[in-house]
């Protein structure tokens, strides 16, 4: 059964997503039991129910799709590329590929940036990208999926999810996140060396008189990188979901309120276009300072 079509019930409907995995029904209020199939979930209790095997179907069509957006456009540059009078397409890859290349060369000392470069690019225009998608009115997508949802499976339109905006879910943030953490891991131990990094977590940066202290103190400010760039992200990005999502419910009070509502998207629309780019020059400069960091030997 749908929920009352409240502005609160609005509002959660759009900050949940159309979750996959192990369907679970309320046998009495607050108590869930498996029922051993598989499928969407129709409620926000059902998805939450579902545990960490639940795939949020939404976050990864969209992340998915705007990652092969990104290789489609630079594949068609390249292969278009000419000596001669660039295509506007040619320009406007160049002047970024420069701008990402001077970054890199400025925040990155540890050696060649021959992986470093290209990966930087990759975070920036995918990220850019995931965050672009808050600029897409809220009710759009989650609309179409609703009818299409009703239609393929006879239920009610409210009862499908669907969260365009896959930098807003802190499970892709994390994921993201996590990667670069990884990579933090296999090049300190690459250049270092298995004891020179064991060593760094031992005895700096108060030498070997406060084994124990520098242990504890470098290994949260090694497990606090990935943490911090994965919340930077999905905090900007989420905070910035619920304006709108709150902008857009003031269409529905009158036409005085869905008035100043429209002054208020134009104006919280120009200023986001700085907080998304913003957003993905972050997390991609933070990555090559990490990696930066991981480059680096101290004696």
């Amino acid at each position: 059964m749908a929920e009352e079509l409240t502005i609160s019930s609005h509002i959660k409907h759009h900050l949940q997503n159309l979750a996959f995995g192990q369907k679970h029904v309320e046998v009495t209020p607050g108590v869930w039991e498996p029922t051993g199939e598989w499928g969407f979930a129709m409620s926000a209790g059902e998805a939450a129910q579902m545990g960490f095997w639940s795939i949020h179907v939404d976050t990864m069509f969209m992340s998915i799709m705007l990652g092969l957006v990104m290789m489609w456009f630079f594949r068609s540059v390249a292969k278009k590329v000419s000596a001669g009078i660039p295509t506007p397409m040619q320009n406007f890859a160049e002047v970024l590929i420069e701008f990402i290349d001077n970054t890199v060369r400025g925040s990155f000392a540890g050696g060649k940036t021959s992986f470093v470069a290209p990966l930087a690019l990759t975070i920036f225009v995918w990220v850019f990208l995931m965050n672009l998608m808050d600029l897409v009115p809220v009710d759009i997508f989650p609309q179409i999926a609703a009818h299409t949802g009703s239609f393929l499976f006879g239920v009610e339109p409210h009862d499908v999810y669907f969260k365009i905006v896959p930098t807003t879910d802190v499970n892709a943030s994390i994921g993201m996140a996590l990667t670069v953490f990884l990579l933090i891991l296999y090049f300190s131990i690459k250049i270092k060396g298995l004891g020179g990094f064991f060593g760094e977590l031992a005895f700096q940066p108060f030498g070997k008189k406060l084994v124990p202290f520098n242990f504890v103190l470098e290994v949260v400010t090694l497990l606090a990188k990935p943490f911090s760039l994965a919340m930077r992200l999905f905090g900007n990005l989420y905070a910035g979901e619920i304006i709108f999502i709150l902008i857009a419910t003031m269409y529905g009070a009158g036409l005085a309120i869905g008035s100043l509502g429209a002054v208020l998207q134009i104006a919280w629309a120009i200023f986001h276009i700085l907080i998304i780019i913003l957003q993905a020059y972050i997390f991609m400069v933070l990555t090559v300072v990490y990696l930066d960091m991981a480059h680096q030997e101290h004696h």
